[in-house]
């Protein structure tokens, strides 16, 4: 599945996993982006988002992402992936737009029983968390009140080349030429899925014909590792002694493990990660930034 010869909005374009998706829709079809003279649209601002015209495709991928500073700035992380969530719904309503893809989060909170697949209660325990259930309720009440075709695309812990060193392995990365790793609590565990694996699902849930209008995958690989584990294999792939220290430190409302199901969207679409995390670690290291 794959589309061809469509104008395609993509939000958030110039984003960590924006500069992944362009190149692969840019081979086949017409971008659009939030671009303007220079600068870019306020995700925010309906009257400039209601002059875009003649779209087919919408990837919405702009948000405030990072947990710490969603506490920090709770406001603006409403306005931002809720108004802006708001606002694609709406010109891929006035305009008739065909499809719009929709990146979530993690919104399960703390897991009822692993893996977790996407009929486990939704538990979201951050305003980050909070307001993209927030946004998965705007895209159900438009595909069901406007018959609007959408793909919500639950995505676990993403990583790769060119990810912010706020995250967990650029961070470790990033400290490695220093010879000491810092980290907090080491035993929380993830599940991490390579930004190439998540952009052939994005990919291909752009082509997807959805079930009643709206359908929901989670993406993963399917596997937990816990942060000590992460950083004893970016230290043993970089081949140099490096020290690893942790403070013990846990975050608020921390969550001990996730790990996806990922059965839907391996028997729906056909998806399934092929970067295992040997592998995506190693091309960290090569290209980190």
């Amino acid at each position: 599945m794959k589309l061809k010869n469509k104008r395609i909005l993509v939000t958030g374009h110039d984003g960590f996993i924006g500069n992944y998706l362009l190149p692969e829709l840019e081979v086949d079809n017409e971008i659009v982006t939030l671009a303007e003279d220079g600068g870019f649209i306020d995700i925010r601002d309906w009257n400039k988002i209601q002059e875009i015209d003649d779209v087919d495709v919408i990837y919405h991928l702009a948000a405030v992402t990072f947990v710490p500073y969603s506490f920090d700035h709770p406001r603006e992380t409403y306005e931002v992936n809720v108004c802006g969530t708001l606002n694609m719904l709406e010109l891929a309503r006035l305009r008739d737009v065909e499809k719009v893809v929709v990146m979530s989060s993690y919104v399960y909170g703390r897991p009822e029983y692993l893996p977790i697949d996407e009929n486990h209660p939704l538990k979201p325990n951050n305003p980050y968390t909070h307001s993209k259930l927030v946004m998965e309720k705007l895209c159900q009440g438009y595909s069901s009140d406007f018959s609007l075709n959408c793909v919500i695309l639950r995505p676990f812990n993403i990583y790769g080349p060119g990810q912010g060193d706020n995250f967990l392995v650029p961070s470790i990365v990033k400290q490695l030429p220093l010879g000491r790793i810092q980290l907090q609590d080491p035993e929380p565990k993830r599940d991490f899925v390579y930004v190439e694996d998540v952009i052939r699902a994005m990919i291909k849930a752009g082509a997807y014909k959805t079930r009643d209008n709206i359908d929901i995958f989670n993406v993963g690989y399917g596997k937990s590792f816990k942060v000590k584990e992460i950083a004893s294999k970016i230290v043993e792939l970089y081949g140099k002694e490096v020290q690893v220290a942790y403070t013990g430190q846990s975050r608020k409302n921390e969550v001990m493990d996730t790990v996806a199901d990922i059965t839907h969207i391996q028997d729906k679409m056909g998806w399934k990660p092929l970067t295992s995390l040997d592998d995506g670690l190693s091309m960290m290291l090569r290209q980190p930034y």
